[in-house]
């Protein structure tokens, strides 16, 4: 599967505010970002100069190559901000942006009520906001010894990271596996022990797919079965370390580590395989989790049973003040994710196997950074 492929949803053309690159960092108007006159979604500042200072955030680490990149590329044209960005997973990030001591978080799950309420506190009384800005699917990951294609189905799925389905011979992966022969060595299935956006979204698929066989609430913290290990590149390293294991993970880490993908049967007649179009399909299906409309928390069809459409996607959200930031922080808040959110960094994002935001996700997003104060 090509790399460089990318990530379309459905037929949406991206939405052309790479202008805010500018409008935030006041960059050369012949850089690769486009023109600076103003456009849908820029400010009328075009020509203010980049601020000064450092930012700290913390969090997700299914989004770490993405926002590292998104840190190299901005650094380019805003050279005298230091983002600095701790992987140490969504619910820590989050934890870490409601004690003050981060100035956004990234995280795979957008924030419950009760987090929204310590948000809002830590933000001086002024509701935190969930911006969408990478788009990650999540792979189940495999290493099984003379295997190299291997269909699951949700239930199927659901059994094994419960702990049901025991061995890889096992008659219902069998079934979904005619004439693949597989050996009888249990199952190791690994799982993230720190708490996870990417935990959360798995297990969401596993209950709304799972046909009644995964019984636990999503959360961040590993209900099933297995051996837990810390951060997206933790679980990867097992799997690639440990035949006959398993294991879910954020797409770019199972190819970065040379893992076997699973093709998904979604109920549709055809097992699904993971790429760029198929995880596009069911990101351009998913639905404002906030009916009026004031935050940018997304919900997925888990479930869907849509030919074509690889169903488990996360989308990593950065977790932000709307006011309440000291203005030397707002600004560079409002800098840095002006730039993550444009077109030309949304683009930089398909060489290491994200995603880039639907048009209409992308244009809410620009407005939503802007109006922070």
């Amino acid at each position: 599967m090509s790399v460089n492929r990318l990530f379309r949803v459905g037929s949406v053309a991206v939405a052309s505010i790479g202008v805010l690159a500018l409008s935030a960092c006041g960059s050369d108007p012949q850089s690769s970002s486009g023109s600076s006159s103003p456009s849908a979604g820029s400010s009328s500042s075009a020509e203010a100069d980049c601020p000064k200072g450092t930012l700290n955030a913390e969090g997700s680490t299914a989004q770490k190559n993405a926002i590292e990149e998104i840190i190299s590329k901005y650094n380019e044209k805003c050279a005298d901000v230091t983002v600095n960005y701790n992987p140490t997973g969504s619910g820590a990030g989050i934890k870490q942006f409601n004690a003050n001591q981060v100035d956004f978080a990234g995280s795979d799950s957008a924030l419950k009520p009760d987090e929204m309420t310590a948000a809002t506190k830590r933000c001086g009384g002024n509701p935190a906001i969930d911006l969408p800005m990478v788009v990650g699917p999540i792979a189940i990951a495999y290493n099984v010894d003379g295997v190299s294609k291997l269909v699951l189905d949700g239930p199927t799925a659901a059994k094994i990271f419960a702990g049901t389905i025991k061995t890889w011979n096992d008659p219902a992966i069998a079934k979904l596996n005619s004439g693949v022969t597989l050996p009888s060595a249990p199952i190791s299935v690994f799982f993230r022990s720190d708490e996870s956006g990417t935990t959360e979204n798995f297990s969401k698929y596993l209950k709304a797919a799972g046909g009644g066989a995964w019984t636990k609430e999503p959360a961040k913290k590993w209900a099933g079965t297995g051996s837990g290990k810390e951060k997206s590149s933790g679980v990867a390293e097992a799997v690639k370390s440990t035949k006959n294991s398993i294991t879910y993970d954020e797409w770019s880490y199972a190819i970065d580590n040379k893992l076997g993908i699973a093709l998904i049967d979604n109920g549709s007649g055809a097992p699904v395989e993971l790429s760029a179009e198929s995880a596009g399909k069911a990101l351009a299906a998913a639905k404002p989790a906030d009916a009026t409309g004031k935050d940018l928390a997304l919900k997925l069809d888990y479930a869907t049973k849509a030919a074509g459409t690889y169903p488990i996607v996360l989308v990593t959200y950065e977790i932000a003040c709307t006011k309440g930031l000291p203005a030397d922080k707002t600004a560079m808040v409002k800098s840095f994710l002006s730039y993550f959110a444009s077109s030309e960094g949304q683009s930089s994002l398909t060489d290491l196997n994200y995603g880039q935001l639907p048009s209409e996700v992308q244009t809410k997003v620009a407005a939503a950074i802007q109006a922070i104060s």
